[in-house]
């Protein structure tokens, strides 16, 4: 079992913080049960992303696809960021640890940014409720002032595409999604 804790920055994004079992043999964890996220569909891919110390991948969202985080290797600094119009968090911005030392799980929303940097090598798994999509592909610049991300590295590696994301003033406004109250 895991602990679940809602966040109250962001509304809909729920933290996992899965139960270990230690025995003489190792440890054992369920990182993931859908019953946690009751608004998380039907989970159909499965991502593994190993990325190296001072990678940063993002601001990235979706319109309709929620994803869970889990690393299982090494240390990262995760921002969400949430660009819903109408939620009642929104434009909260919240920054989370996580890796080894901090193993838990984060459920993220359709429409909340979300991105990372590595501070070690790194294996971040990723479940998401849709396939592959580009029109899903969206993004933000890592560093918009208006989103105020303390990435905690200077000079990160970035893909190509991270380098060429808008700064969240120049969205066109019908590719920000609208909050639904989750029921």
């Amino acid at each position: 079992m895991a602990d679940l804790l809602s966040s109250t920055s962001i509304s809909g994004v729920i933290i996992a913080n899965p139960a270990a079992h230690n025995d003489g043999r190792g440890n054992f964890s369920e990182i993931f049960r859908k019953s946690w996220f009751p608004s998380f569909k039907e989970a159909i891919q499965w991502n593994k992303s190993n990325k190296k110390a001072g990678s940063l991948v993002g601001l990235h969202y979706h319109i309709h696809q929620s994803d869970y985080w889990f690393a299982f290797a090494g240390r990262a600094n995760v921002v969400l960021h949430d660009l819903r119009i109408d939620s009642p968090t929104q434009n909260v911005t919240l920054q989370l640890e996580i890796g080894e030392e901090n193993p838990i799980g984060i459920f993220i929303p359709p429409g909340v940014l979300h991105g990372f940097i590595a501070f070690t090598d790194l294996t971040l798994s990723y479940l998401v409720d849709g396939y592959y999509d580009p029109e899903e592909e969206l993004g933000v610049a890592w560093d918009d002032p208006d989103i105020g991300a303390e990435w905690g590295i200077g000079n990160p590696i970035l893909s190509s595409r991270d380098r060429l994301n808008p700064l969240k003033k120049d969205l066109e406004i019908q590719k920000i999604p609208r909050f639904e109250t989750l029921s």
